[in-house]
């Protein structure tokens, strides 16, 4: 088999996903929710305890209290299942958040949302030409999923966009790596399994340093270009019955041989060389026509 998934020379990756400091959303939470209501009622204590001092010091410790609060709920992030949160600080990669509900981490931190659940990407239908210079339409449909994060984030633009024009790319390569129709080698048509594995092998290649896994690659669209699909299929049938014939005349000359050793051995008739190759051309003929024979019966001698 051809190996045409070639290797794919890709940037490496310079950044890896790590877990990121974070925990549980719900008690900081409650201390974010403590500080906001203390620090109304420092406010409100200094008020009731009059005096300009008490006051401005039930003023001041309740803002700060409050404002307390209001910096630590800053960095509750609710995390949704099939879903991550990359997070970034001052431009530094600072982990990702894969736990799925409430969860806190540093409030001064980015917080980028990235899907991981399993998605899909059709191609559209293409028009290459396959290894013998025949024009075809191919389509394929890719699953995949992101696997790393931060490289999806930070090795790529738009993974999103960068997988499909990858698949792109990866698909014209296959199809233009071997025939559309062969009997004697891999093709596309007749070798679908091994076409997709290679396929899938290739994308995984291109879409790696991107942090994306190919679950799965089929080839869903396959089909000579309109110009030339008629002159195709003409080309196919007369295939067909060149190979059914071959096999025709394979079992017709073993049967005429079986036919001659038969009569040998039966001694029902002795044939001379002329009258056995009259009876190999009938024979022939009988059994390679495409229509039934019309028995012809003979009133007369052996040799009349």
């Amino acid at each position: 088999m051809v190996d045409a998934a070639a290797k794919v020379d890709m940037p490496r990756p310079k950044i890896t996903e790590r877990a990121a400091a974070d925990r549980g959303g719900w008690g900081m939470l409650g201390v974010a929710v403590a500080l906001i209501v203390a620090g109304a009622a420092a406010a409100l204590g200094g008020v009731a305890a009059g005096g300009v001092a008490a006051v401005a010091a039930g003023v001041v410790v309740g803002s700060l209290l409050a404002l307390a609060g209001l910096v630590v709920s800053a960095g509750l992030t609710p995390v949704a299942p099939g879903e991550a949160r990359v997070l970034q600080l001052l431009g530094r990669y600072k982990g990702t958040v894969r736990d799925d509900g409430l969860r806190w981490v540093n409030p001064l931190t980015e917080r980028r949302k990235v899907s991981t659940r399993i998605r899909n990407h059709e191609t559209g239908l293409a028009k290459v030409n396959d290894l013998d210079g025949n024009p075809i339409e191919i389509s394929a449909v890719v699953v995949w999923q992101v696997a790393d994060t931060a490289r999806a984030v930070f090795e790529v633009d738009d993974f999103v966009e960068f997988v499909a024009f990858q698949t792109e790319a990866a698909v014209r390569h296959i199809a233009g790596s071997f025939p559309y129709d062969a009997h004697d080698r891999t093709s596309l048509r007749d070798n679908a399994d091994e076409i997709t594995g290679q396929l899938s092998d290739e994308l995984a290649q291109r879409v790696a340093s991107a942090g994306v896994k190919i679950v799965e690659s089929r080839i869903t669209g396959l089909a000579y270009a309109p110009e030339i699909a008629q002159a195709m299929l003409r080309r196919q049938q007369a295939g067909a019955v060149v190979a059914a014939r071959q096999r025709i005349v394979e079992g017709a000359v073993g049967m005429v041989q079986l036919a001659l050793d038969r009569l040998d051995e039966e001694n029902v008739v002795d044939l001379d060389e002329e009258r056995k190759a009259a009876m190999v051309s009938n024979l022939l003929v009988v059994l390679c026509a495409d229509r039934d024979a019309q028995p012809v019966l003979n009133t007369g001698s052996l040799y009349q």
